[in-house]
């Protein structure tokens, strides 16, 4: 491996918006796990070394897209290639589109073809189905927003999906904001308790409740709450908490057993953010494979 990102990786990344030491280390970490500290040693037996190709990552259904720049970086940490094409995260597209197409020795290619689609298909997937939700309210106001519900060490690269499907992130750690849950009630002996002590300490940080019903709610607005989360409540419910907050200018986010085919009756409800862990947790892949062609025949 060479490990070292090409000046168009580099670009898209900045295009992106994505952190590149942070992306470069996830790609690395990707190949280095797939190799174990060998070679690959199919490619290795089976394909001469200096056998040349184009590597075409095409899209076998309709989605998404998401991962482009990660899978570049991907390729480039195996070896060095010529980026040839790349479309742009955030479309839609349909089957048959082809998302990257990259030159290089075919062995590189290889090598790098499972890591990249692993992480292209898992953010394209996470963006697919973030743009469902999204849809799923379009013009009702409310947006969707992911958790904290995401892949150990693949956080920056999840959340970053879920904004190319058009929703918008919550909190990237736990020291962004803070967000008062049940077990923190239950510690600090109810909820305007558990407010006032996070208010206390942390004076200048958003804070956000879990109420699990209208009392609750009625509670954290009168100890001057940032955001309340309703939890698990009715549509009734919920349009009851979402009148007391908007009186005192509190915004609101649904969570709990959210389904699409709900998301639009709740975010008719009036509150600001739908909560969906499922976009991180749950996206079923977009499937895309790699069509390789061989130079010289």
């Amino acid at each position: 491996m060479t490990g070292a990102p090409s000046p168009e990786t580099l670009a898209a990344l900045a295009e992106a918006d994505l952190d590149a030491d942070a992306v470069l280390a996830v790609a690395r970490a990707a190949v280095e796990e797939d190799l174990a500290g060998g070679v690959d040693v199919t490619s290795t037996a089976t394909v001469p070394e200096h056998l040349v190709g184009t590597a075409r990552f095409v899209t076998r259904a309709a989605g998404v897209v998401a991962g482009i720049p990660v899978a570049m970086a991907v390729l480039d940490a195996c070896g060095e290639v010529e980026h040839l094409s790349r479309g742009t995260d955030g479309e839609r597209v349909g089957a048959g589109t082809t998302l990257l197409s990259a030159r290089g020795p075919v062995r590189t290619l290889l090598t790098a073809e499972r890591s990249a689609l692993n992480l292209l298909c898992h953010l394209s997937g996470v963006a697919t189905l973030t743009r469902r939700w999204a849809d799923a309210v379009d013009g009702t106001g409310a947006h969707v927003r992911d958790t904290r519900k995401t892949t150990p060490g693949l956080r920056l690269l999840e959340k970053y999906a879920v904004r190319c499907g058009g929703g918008v992130n919550h909190r990237m750690s736990l020291s962004d904001a803070a967000l008062v849950k049940d077990n923190h009630v239950v510690a600090a002996g109810g909820v305007a308790a558990a407010f006032r002590a996070v208010r206390e300490l942390f004076p200048d940080l958003e804070v956000e409740v879990e109420c699990d019903t209208v009392e609750q709610v009625r509670e954290v607005v009168a100890e001057g709450v940032d955001l309340v989360l309703l939890d698990n409540m009715s549509l009734d419910e919920t349009r009851a908490a979402v009148e007391i907050c908007r009186a005192a200018g509190v915004m609101t986010e649904a969570s709990g057993g959210l389904r699409l085919d709900d998301a639009r009756a709740v975010a008719e409800a009036g509150v600001d953010f739908l909560a969906v862990g499922a976009l991180t947790h749950s996206a079923p892949v977009l499937d895309v494979g790699v069509d390789l062609d061989l130079e010289g025949q």
